[in-house]
């Protein structure tokens, strides 16, 4: 049986837009910089809050002496250039759909690039689990980022311990709230706050440093390769902790439409990662710079005692601020994923808000934002602590990231034409690294690591299953189809003519749609014009107008019209019919009703899919947004007839 989904295989017309990333933004470089600085980098920028601890007082404790303190700091320093600068700064955000990056946007060019071959539909799912490991991330990514801010309370005085919980769900809960509001406004203090931020983190780390200089040979990757050999199995699992300092670098790709390609590596490599750097090496060498017992101390909260006591609650209150950019920025980003699941068919329609006149990619979802609410406060209720959820965090992007590792081999062999011995050695590299830590956070399940993996299963559940029942349908809808010609031939001998316009919205550019049959059938009208109207989302993120629609005259006032839309566009078909005049008169929607179809679908035996999967995408038919409110139909010019589809 076959179950793998498929993105859509109608293509559009090929879009003349902006080249190779650049950005769909506008305004001057350094303003791109500064904008990057504040939404792109705000995940992996929290990590100095709890990556270096977690790596000596997390689940696998090591003890804070110069071999695994310099052994550690060399981890982190070579995977940040590895995973990060190498990986998806030079070379896999040079893969674009159109200047659109993440794993849907690339999935969609190598289908588009490779449509046919025999491994394209094992390259889809790979490209849907990841996405379904992003959802995981996005729960947990909030969550652990407020939760070690507001820890740092502890720091300035034990008695906020009790407080610690209930003022970051406050947090949390005021975060998701203002969702619906838009972040047009507060984004533009995301940069500014993000720049003290960092610098703040730049200067704590070089007043420690000055204060021993002996930690910037951690640099050295031989250090790490030390603590390998001395500790083997430990370093190992050391890389399950080390891996959070590289958390969001994905966030780099997904986000290359909005800034460009160029402003996000130019702030990594010029500004956040020596800003990163800096501190992790700051928290090292102040680490080294104590007894061993205070050391030991020292360890569960090192981020916050870089500071001197005056200045700690002022360092809580700036970080707490730069964890609400992150998860602003990760909020935003499943915002912006679910809508490219949404148009690339593997989610059901939702409704969609947008919160700017003037930029694209400022949406809100309601369903999204409260279930992730709900989520977040569940995980923060249950593990309590940011050490606790550590150990949940981590599977997610490195099972992201290896398959990130995996698309880009087929970016290079097939769609860049790279010779195979020339990008074997490359890809092997950045897929032992991705092994490693995926197989380093695999033993993190028991203490919950299965978390995001469970909610990544299910959503790649509900993703392939609503990908494949939608084909199903479609399938057995064209069975039954009736030739076009024939209809027209037959309907307009037959039926009263009506004065007006009648646009069926119908799935397939083929065939009579099912609302056309049933109105016919039940009213024995047909309108003095009537559209057949098929919405189309090609496998690129934005078309041109002049590749917006395609026009066929059938004859006897019959039109068949296909709009197209890119996978990153809102479809608005008003919009679009008020602007054609190749069908006949001006449309004026006074004059003109729009059939749709809505369908009850009757799981069956039939081959395709499992029954349980049939009766889920029955469910989610049934919950889905209504074609009316999607396509922004004008409500009361909106005709639903039902039918009954058996799949």
């Amino acid at each position: 049986m076959t179950t793998e989904p498929q993105l859509p295989a109608e293509h559009a017309p090929p879009s003349h837009g902006q080249g190779a990333g650049d950005s769909h933004a506008h305004g001057g470089f350094a303003k791109l910089v500064v904008g990057a600085i504040g939404i792109v980098f705000g995940d992996i920028g929290t990590s100095p809050l709890y990556a270096f601890r977690e790596t000596f007082a997390g689940h696998h404790r090591l003890m804070p002496d110069p071999l695994h303190i310099l052994g550690v700091l060399s981890l982190i320093f070579w995977s940040m250039m590895l995973v990060v600068t190498i990986k998806y700064v030079m070379i896999i955000m040079r893969a674009d759909n159109k200047g659109e990056g993440g794993s849907l946007a690339l999935l969609a060019l190598i289908n588009r690039k490779s449509e046919g071959k025999r491994w394209t539909k094992g390259i889809v799912l790979l490209g849907v689990f990841a996405t379904a490991l992003f959802y995981g991330d996005s729960m947990i990514t909030p969550a652990i980022s407020v939760l070690s801010a507001v820890e740092g309370l502890t720091t300035v005085n034990s008695g906020f311990t009790p407080f610690v919980l209930p003022i970051a769900i406050g947090i949390l809960i005021g975060l998701f709230v203002i969702q619906s509001r838009g972040t047009a406004k507060v984004g533009l203090l995301f940069g500014p706050i993000m720049l003290v931020y960092f610098t703040v983190l730049a200067v704590l780390g070089i007043i420690h440093i000055l204060g021993n200089p002996a930690v910037l040979v951690a640099l050295n990757p031989w250090y790490a390769i030390q603590f390998f050999i001395s500790d083997g199995y430990l370093a190992f699992l050391a890389m399950g902790s080390v891996v959070l300092a590289v958390t969001g670098a994905e966030a780099l790709y997904a986000d290359m439409g909005h800034f460009g390609r160029k402003p996000i590596g130019m702030s990594w490599l010029v500004f956040v990662l020596p800003a990163l750097m800096l501190n992790y090496l700051g928290q090292g060498a102040m680490i080294l710079s104590q007894d061993i017992n205070t050391a030991l101390q020292t360890i569960h909260n090192p981020f916050f005692l870089l500071a001197p006591e005056y200045l700690r609650l002022p360092l809580v209150i700036l970080a707490t601020m730069a964890t609400v950019i992150a998860s602003q920025a990760v909020i935003s980003g499943a915002f912006s994923v679910t809508q490219q699941a949404i148009q690339l068919g593997f989610m059901p329609r939702l409704r969609i808000t947008h919160t700017s006149a003037g930029a694209i990619g400022q949406i809100y979802i309601p369903v999204m934002n409260w279930g992730l609410m709900v989520m977040v406060i569940l995980l923060v209720l249950s593990f309590k602590s940011s050490s606790n959820l550590a150990a949940a965090y981590g599977i997610a992007v490195t099972g992201a990231m290896a398959i990130d590792t995996c698309l880009l081999a087929v970016v290079l062999v097939h769609l860049w034409g790279w010779n195979k011995w020339l990008a074997a050695p490359l890809i092997a590299v950045f897929a032992l690294v991705d092994l490693a830590y995926f197989g380093a956070n695999l033993t993190k399940v028991p203490d919950g690591g299965w978390f995001p993996l469970l909610i990544g299963f299910i959503a790649f559940t509900l993703l392939t299953t609503w990908a494949r029942g939608r084909q199903l349908m479609i399938a057995r809808m064209r069975e039954v189809a009736m030739p076009v010609k024939v209809f027209v031939q037959s309907a307009v001998n037959t039926a009263t003519r009506v004065p007006g316009t009648a646009v069926f919205m119908t799935s397939s550019p083929e065939g009579v749609p099912h609302a056309l049959l049933h109105n016919l059938k039940h009213n024995k009208v047909l309108h003095e014009r009537v559209i057949l109207l098929t919405v189309k989302i090609a496998d690129v993120p934005y078309l041109t107008s002049g590749n917006r629609m395609d026009f066929k005259d059938l004859g006897h006032g019959f039109h068949r019209v296909v709009v197209n839309y890119g996978f990153m566009e809102d479809p608005d078909v008003p919009a679009v019919l008020a602007s054609t005049k190749s069908c006949g008169p001006e449309f004026r929607m006074m004059d003109t009703s729009f059939f749709l179809a809505r369908q009850t679908l009757l799981p069956s035996s039939r081959p395709g899919m499992a029954l349980w999967r049939e009766k889920l995408f029955a469910w989610m038919l049934r919950n889905a947004e209504s074609a009316m409110e999607f396509f922004k139909l004008p409500t009361n010019r909106v005709v639903e007839l039902g039918s009954q589809v058996e799949i």
